[in-house]
C-alpha cells in the first residue's frame, strides 16, 4: 500500500533572469492523503513550485521538503514523486508501450494493467508515437502515466488542458475513483476550477510569488457567502458588512459577502425571500487575486502554515 507523501515549502524565494521572482518568500504545506488544488494567475509561480517539489530545481533561497527530506538528487524520495506536465514528459518518436515500460522500471507502485486499461478508455493505441498523437490525445496519456504511476506524490500540471471536456470529465472521475481505492497525495494545477474544484480537499492560492491561502477547501468556501433577492432586503441584511460583489438586474441583486451569516440573519433573510448559497472557490480565487485585495487587507501576506 502506497503511504502519502507530505510536502512543504518554507519562505522559499527563486529568481530568474535580471532579479525577477518566480517565487518570493512562499511558504505552504501540502497534507499527506490529500487532493489539493493549487491555483494562481497566470505567472503566479505555479509551475516553479511544482517543479521544486518534483526536484526538477533548486530554490534560490528557502526550505523545500517532501515527505520530510530536500527532494533535489535524493533518488529515494524522487521515486515516488510524479510530475505531469501538458507536454507529457514521454519519448516522442518511441512507441507508447515503450515510454510506459520505461515508467514501470522508474515508478515502485505503477500498474501496467490500469495503464492499458486507461489508454483503450481515451482511445489511444499503445504501438503509437507521441509524436503523431493530437494535443488532446497527448494530454491523456500524461494523465494515465499520472494515474497508473499511483506515486505517493502525484503532480498534475494543467496537464489535462488540451483534452476536450468529455476526456476531461472521465479523467476526473478516473482520478477521484483510483484515489479513493488507492490513497496517495494529488495536486492539481488548473485554470478550469469551476471544473475541478469539487475534488479538492485542500487549496493553496499563489498571488505574485506568495500564498495567500493555503487551507481547507470548506475553510475557503466559508470566507464569503452569496445572497440573491430583493435588492432592500439584501441592501439591509448587507448592511455594515464588507461586500465582495454586487449584481443588480431590475428589482433582484445578488451579493458576495465577506464571512458567514448568524443563525438569526439566516432565518431574517429567508423570511424576507433572500436566497443563501456558498460561494464557489473559483469566484472566490478571482476576489483573492485581485490586484486590490477584497479579501485581505494585506495580498501579500504568508499564509498560516
Amino acid at each position: 500500500m502506497t503511504t502519502p507523501y507530505g510536502a512543504e515549502l518554507t519562505d522559499v524565494t527563486v529568481t530568474y533572469g535580471r532579479g525577477n521572482r518566480a517565487l518570493d518568500e512562499a511558504s505552504f504545506a501540502i497534507r499527506p492523503g490529500t487532493i489539493t488544488g493549487l491555483l494562481g494567475r497566470n505567472g503566479a509561480g505555479k509551475s516553479t513550485a511544482l517543479a521544486l517539489l518534483a526536484a526538477l530545481r533548486r530554490p534560490t533561497s528557502g526550505s523545500v521538503r517532501v515527505d520530510g527530506a530536500d527532494p533535489f538528487e535524493n533518488a529515494v524520495v524522487m521515486g515516488g514523486v510524479q510530475l505531469v506536465r501538458e507536454a507529457g514528459d514521454v519519448i516522442g518518436d518511441s512507441s507508447i508501450d515503450e515510454s510506459l515500460g520505461y515508467y514501470s522500471e522508474l515508478r515502485p507502485h505503477w500498474d501496467s494493467e490500469y495503464a492499458f486499461a486507461l489508454l483503450d478508455q481515451f482511445g489511444i493505441d499503445p504501438s503509437a508515437t507521441p509524436n503523431k498523437l493530437s494535443r488532446g490525445k497527448k494530454s491523456a496519456l500524461g494523465c494515465t502515466i499520472g494515474l497508473a504511476s499511483r506515486a505517493p506524490l502525484t503532480i498534475f500540471d494543467e496537464s489535462y488542458l488540451g483534452m476536450d471536456a468529455p476526456s476531461r470529465y472521465a479523467f476526473y472521475d478516473a482520478l477521484l475513483e483510483d484515489y479513493t481505492e488507492h490513497p496517495r497525495t494529488i495536486v492539481l494545477s488548473s485554470h478550469l476550477i469551476d471544473e475541478v474544484e469539487r475534488l479538492f480537499e485542500d487549496v493553496v492560492v499563489l498571488h505574485h510569488g506568495r500564498a495567500v491561502v493555503a487551507e481547507t477547501a470548506d475553510a475557503l468556501r466559508g470566507r464569503a457567502v452569496s445572497l440573491v433577492g430583493p435588492t432592500t432586503a439584501v441592501s439591509k441584511l448587507a448592511d455594515g458588512r464588507h461586500a465582495l460583489a454586487t449584481r443588480s438586474l431590475g428589482g433582484t441583486t445578488q451579493l458576495t459577502l465577506e464571512g458567514s451569516l448568524e443563525p438569526s440573519e439566516i432565518a431574517l433573510a429567508r423570511d424576507a425571500g433572500v436566497e443563501i448559497a456558498r460561494v464557489s472557490i473559483q469566484d472566490l480565487f478571482i476576489h483573492l487575486t485581485q490586484e486590490t485585495d477584497p479579501v485581505s487587507a494585506d495580498p501579500t501576506r504568508k499564509a498560516a502554515r
